[in-house]
């Protein structure tokens, strides 16, 4: 396999908090999948977590070369975690679409953070 596309993204995790404490529900409906919504909200200190989950969503379509345009939304690029852990895109019908045209089948992503920052890489591959 080799990557057709690459993505890294930064997020500060007070940026989130903020985002969230200002517009609730509607800021996390707006950029997160309910399931997103529902693992996130498992923790005592969510916010961290949904900072990661958009930091991979950048990356993500980074990787695609898109950006959040042409039907390509937040909401649209989801992370889920694998049987075993570890995170996985989840993509909406612009953004596969998008996958395919790239030449890639599959997009490989790992998301790190620490108290105040959040990241992830995303990797479009054949």
């Amino acid at each position: 396999m080799s990557a057709v596309g690459v993505g890294i993204d930064l997020v500060d995790v007070a940026r989130i908090a903020s985002m969230r404490l200002r517009y609730g529900d509607e800021f996390l409906k707006r950029n997160f999948c309910d399931f997103e919504i529902d693992y996130c909200g498992k923790f005592k200190s969510p916010d961290i977590h949904y900072a990661a989950r958009f930091a991979a969503k950048e990356a993500i379509v980074k990787a695609l070369g898109t950006g959040f345009s042409g039907g390509i939304t937040p909401k649209s690029v989801g992370v889920k975690n694998g049987e075993n852990g570890a995170p996985c895109a989840v993509l909406g019908d612009a953004a596969a679409k998008r996958l395919k045209e790239i030449g890639a089948s599959k997009i490989l992503i790992s998301i790190t953070h620490l108290k105040d920052y959040a990241e992830a890489i995303a990797i479009a591959e054949e």
